[in-house]
């Protein structure tokens, strides 16, 4: 565009030059005001020229501070990119705020209404006391999702904990620095909680995660929980939502009941339908969409699927984003829909949050979307736009997640009197056993469901050989952590050991043996990971 009109410019420059007869040579032949009319014709257009440069200009320098606070690592400038960000976003004419686009920058970032969100709170004061219950979710930028899936189930354990203070946390930067940049909310990340928890003297604290499953984002929510656990006199990381994962695509739990039931019932009320039955008559299939992930814990969504098989749901499909696992993709989904006989889906997110994934995948306008997609299909579509946070008895699951946490906090392991006085009490030979520790932090891998192998000698000692959730924890002390810095020679080394999880990839992980004393009796080992430093933990071995 500006070319083009630079190369206008020109021409009108020579047609001027004509029209006076100022050719090399030439005396002038016209009027003095065919002069002036081409002179103002030049003008308007160097004036339009100067005015497109700076339109754009002025947008391009927006889109580059909106793409400078799209990361996800806070820096000690960024309070100052947010403010400079909206201050040349307010600074835009409406056109220029159209021009705004960047590698994540758009008009939406700050333009967008997503609700109010005066009515939303951040819940980082301090003055926290001795007891904190932190809910730490990825979030979301969409305000009313947030204030009522995010809110909802903060306040519902804010309700049921009234010694507790609860406080929260977002796991992602990107949509922290958006709230602030756009609404001036200021949300702590987990660090930022945890450092604020210890400057307030907290003692006991709960971390209640609202991630849906044991997936990449609650292992590194438990890594960074760890780096901070000896601050604290008790920390523990309670469960996801929908509970432990299991080994296999057939296995579920009351968590994926409770869910199962809660997020088809809400959606068949909304959709205006006493029954699925009812739903199935008129040849209406629900589907709900998931994130999706490649994490060994992408069996949860298959699970999902069993779970609402064996609940009857004939005409409930689970899908996801990714499309991880393989047949929850939306191309497979839309497939099964329509080999049951379905000729409307009603999409709904299997989500807490209904934000940008619920807003802009699932019901959005672009080709791509998954409303899009079943509408190219053939498919008649209506989209519900709700998460799982704002259902009454999804938050009371997760009230009753942190509950069960509490509860165990320091709670010491029951002791089987027997084996303790008789020592191991087994026979010679090989044994599978449950190996418990007293931290989410510090556990046996998910593909053996907290299974190891004891191993009793012909002279009565034993040890249990254990499989970690990686590589990260590099040794083990039977012992306290300050006993482990003073006797390296004792410091228990890692061997590989090759898990295989649900879904048949494989991963080869840091296995130890631990000496054993008593079953079903509590006993110290600490441990060291990466960042070089012992932690103590409780453990126990059960048969």
């Amino acid at each position: 565009m500006k070319k083009k009109l630079v190369t206008t410019l020109t021409m009108l420059a020579v047609s001027a030059m004509t029209v006076c007869g100022c050719a090399a040579g030439n005396a002038p032949t016209e009027s003095s005001e065919a002069v002036t009319a081409a002179s103002e014709e030049m003008q308007e257009v160097e004036n339009a020229v100067t005015e497109e440069v700076s339109d754009q200009e002025a947008a391009d320098n927006v889109a580059a501070l909106i793409d400078a606070i799209y990361v996800q690592t806070r820096t000690d400038e960024t309070d100052e990119q947010c403010a400079k960000a909206k201050k040349a976003w307010d600074a835009l004419t409406d056109a220029q705020k159209e021009l705004v686009e960047g590698e994540f920058a758009d008009p939406d970032y700050f333009g967008r209404d997503t609700g109010d969100a005066s009515l939303d709170d951040p819940l980082n004061q301090d003055e926290i006391g001795e007891n904190e219950i932190l809910v730490v979710s990825f979030g979301t930028s969409f305000n009313d999702s947030r204030v009522n899936d995010i809110g909802g189930i903060e306040k519902a354990i804010a309700a049921a904990n009234p010694d507790w203070s609860v406080r929260r946390a977002f796991t992602a930067q990107i949509i922290i620095n958006h709230i602030q940049a756009r609404d001036g909310e200021v949300i702590d990340n987990v660090d930022q909680a945890l450092t604020r928890a210890v400057d307030n003297g907290v003692k006991n604290l709960v971390i209640q995660p609202t991630h849906l499953m044991h997936g990449a984002e609650y292992d590194e929510l438990v890594e960074t929980v760890n780096e901070y656990a000896d601050s604290f006199e008790t920390v523990t990381v309670a469960e996801p939502l929908l509970g432990e994962v299991g080994k296999d695509s057939e296995e579920v739990n009351d968590d994926k009941e409770t869910v199962a039931k809660e997020i088809t019932n809400a959606a068949l009320l909304t959709a205006g339908f006493d029954s699925l039955e009812a739903a199935a008559d008129e040849k209406v299939a629900f589907v709900f969409m998931g994130h999706g992930t490649s994490h060994a814990a992408k069996v949860t969504y298959s699970q999902m699927q069993t779970q609402m098989n064996e609940l009857g749901y004939e005409n409930v499909f689970i899908g996801t984003v990714e499309g991880e696992p393989e047949e929850t993709s939306c191309e497979n989904i839309i497939a099964a829909v329509q080999e049951a006989g379905f000729t409307k889906a009603i999409l709904r997110p299997l989500m807490v949050v209904a934000g940008d994934h619920a807003n802009n995948d699932m019901a959005g306008d672009d080709e791509d979307s998954w409303k899009s997609m079943f509408e190219a299909a053939g498919l008649e579509v209506e989209c519900q736009i709700a998460g799982l946070g704002g259902i009454e008895n999804v938050e009371k699951l997760y009230v009753q997640h942190t509950a069960d946490a509490i509860e165990n906090m320091g709670k010491e392991v029951s002791t089987d009197n027997e084996a303790s006085e008789a020592g191991i009490g087994l026979e010679a030979g090989t044994y599978e056993v449950t190996f418990n520790t007293d931290s989410s932090m510090f556990r046996i891998n998910e593909a053996l469901d907290n299974k190891a192998t004891l191993t009793v000698n012909d002279d009565g000692t034993a040890y249990v050989s254990i499989a970690l959730m990686s590589k990260k924890i590099l040794n083990l002390y039977p012992g306290t952590a300050a006993d482990a810095e003073k006797d390296t020679d004792n410091w228990l080394k890692p061997y590989d050991v090759e898990v295989t999880y649900s879904d048949g990839t494989k991963e080869t992980v840091n296995g130890f043996d631990v000496p054993v004393t008593a079953l079903g009796e509590e006993f110290d080992l600490a441990i060291i990971g990466e960042k070089g430093k012992w932690y103590d933990h409780k453990v126990s071995v059960e048969k």
